[in-house]
């Protein structure tokens, strides 16, 4: 089993400047030992199943909404049979047809 998690969290009510939050769901993502990536829009994360995968997500909302008086949060999930690996394999294949 392969599940990916492509996620955004926003602080709310918190000012302008919301990266020093964001860091902190970052911190808890890597911290975690799953295969993860961040991005300027979404940090994806990569686990073998749902739950474990969706705990760190969880874990990464709730460390911001400690600290912030609302958040909003946007989740894509790839969900499927098939081996671990794809969150560099999928950009692998894209690439390779750019590169014909």
């Amino acid at each position: 089993m392969s599940v990916l998690v492509a996620f955004s969290v926003t602080p709310l009510g918190t000012g302008e400047d919301v990266g020093a939050l964001v860091a902190e769901a970052v911190r808890v993502v890597r911290a975690s030992g799953l295969t993860n990536r961040t991005d300027a829009m979404f940090t994806s994360v990569e686990g073998e199943t749902w739950e474990e995968v969706m705990a760190v997500v969880q874990a990464a909302v709730e460390v911001v909404q400690a600290q912030a008086p609302r958040t909003s949060t946007v989740i894509k999930v790839d969900w499927r049979d098939g081996p671990v690996g794809r969150l560099d394999s999928k950009v692998s294949v894209v690439e390779h047809h750019l590169a014909d």
